[in-house]
């Protein structure tokens, strides 16, 4: 009797496990003795891979600093991006001459492989010039696989991970803190106030023009200001740990690259003297170049520029090596539209972002310019590709220019010194 039952138990789930892999369409795979899947016919979807070509690269220098890209294809979608090397536009422009040969013929959405062939096939790989040539492309590349596809390039990046994007205005006083604060900016980055460059050492006048203002700075915002500091590399190590100290009771966000980035070891010992967050990277190319300052814990927040690390293929990289040690990203960008716009794309991206840096929301050389909201945030794009269309009209008297680095020298005895 106890087997009988076992047995139409046994027979009621074997029918019940036939009916529910005949829904999955595997009984037949599970009948057969031996079968398996491999066997089984799999389905076939429809995959567009018309043949498009790369047919020109355009660049154009447009004020007040910034150079943009354009390239074309023979089906009509042209790709945005914006390589730059502040004070060398021009030797970018002639480096994408000499890339241009390579991408002609090509199809464009094959984004990774033409990114490893022109960053390997260069014998003196990295370096300024070429990543940021490199990075233009590589943002025009996603721009026409987006636009190709009609989505967004988030959304080929396995995003969104947010909807919008929080952004931080400037402010160097008083006042402009009020009027950002009224904007609606909850972060707020400013610099060391300084009346002339920095010498080696500095003297206790210097350390408290820079304190007094930043307090000034912190009053003016209040204890819900988020207020980071920019050393923009000019202040000798010496000085920046007694500056840095001297901040710490007004709780700035972050200091930013309190020394030059050449000696990553001088970093990390600055990093290992405060509890603030550390931030540096806007002169860091490639994962590579990252990688060091996260084994060394020089930093905790990177700031990988969109125009000069590699573009939004190389970005994306870094922010999973700085996830594994958890730190953050707020990408540098003081250039144009289509920087910020690469940016925006990135955060949509990443779980690990922190803050989107601007100077221009596009007024004047997009046609839907980004709009600030009320809270200090941006919308993600949702428009295809990078989300942005150049209004050429407004632009073509922002055409060409000839900006060149700041060149600073010692006040008292006339040597070079960093802006």
């Amino acid at each position: 009797m106890i087997y009988n039952n076992q047995k139409e138990e046994s027979e009621k789930s074997g029918m019940s496990r036939r009916k529910m892999l005949s829904a999955l369409g595997l009984a037949g795979a599970m009948a057969v003795p031996g079968a398996s899947f491999a066997n089984s016919e799999p389905k076939k979807f429809p995959v567009d891979r018309t043949k498009v070509k790369i047919t020109k690269l355009e660049t154009f220098l447009v004020k007040p600093r910034w150079v943009f890209l354009k390239i074309h294809t023979d089906a009509g979608v042209v790709g945005l991006g914006e390589p730059l090397l502040e004070g060398r536009a021009q030797t970018i422009q002639t480096a994408i001459k000499e890339i241009e040969p390579y991408l002609i013929g090509k199809d464009p959405r094959d984004v990774t492989h033409h990114w490893q062939a022109i960053y390997r096939h260069s014998f003196y790989k990295g370096g300024p010039i070429l990543t940021s040539a490199l990075s233009g492309i590589d943002h025009a590349l996603w721009d026409i696989k987006g636009k190709l596809l009609n989505v967004p390039v988030y959304e080929l990046l396995g995003g969104p991970t947010r909807d919008r994007v929080r952004i931080y205005g400037r402010a160097s006083n008083a006042e402009q803190m009020r009027q950002r604060k009224a904007e609606g900016y909850t972060i707020i980055k400013t610099g060391v106030k300084k009346d002339r460059p920095a010498r080696a050492i500095e003297n206790r006048a210097f350390i408290k023009n820079a304190v007094d203002n930043f307090a000034e700075l912190r009053e003016a915002g209040g204890d819900g200001m988020d207020i980071g500091i920019d050393f923009h590399g000019s202040i000798p190590p010496q000085t920046s740990k007694i500056l840095i100290k001297e901040l710490e009771q007004f709780q700035p966000m972050f200091i930013e690259e309190p020394c030059q980035p050449q000696n990553v070891d001088v970093l990390a010992d600055i990093a290992r003297s405060t509890h603030l967050p550390i931030a540096t990277g806007e002169r860091i190319f490639t994962k590579w170049g990252f990688r060091e300052i996260l084994e060394k814990g020089a930093a905790s927040i990177l700031q990988p520029d969109m125009c000069h690390c590699g573009g939004i293929s190389e970005a994306r990289i870094i922010a999973g090596m700085a996830e594994s040690y958890y730190a953050y990203i707020a990408p540098h960008n003081p250039m144009g539209p289509i920087s910020l716009a690469t940016g925006l794309q990135l955060a949509a991206s990443i779980p690990n972002f922190l803050v989107q840096e601007q100077v221009s929301l596009g007024e004047g050389y997009i046609k839907e310019p980004f709009k600030l909201e009320k809270d200090g945030h941006v919308m993600i794009p949702n428009k295809p590709g990078l989300g942005v269309e150049l209004d050429e009209d407004k632009i073509s008297d922002k055409l060409d220019h000839d900006w060149r680095n700041p060149e600073t020298y010692d006040a008292f005895d006339g040597s070079v010194t960093d802006w």
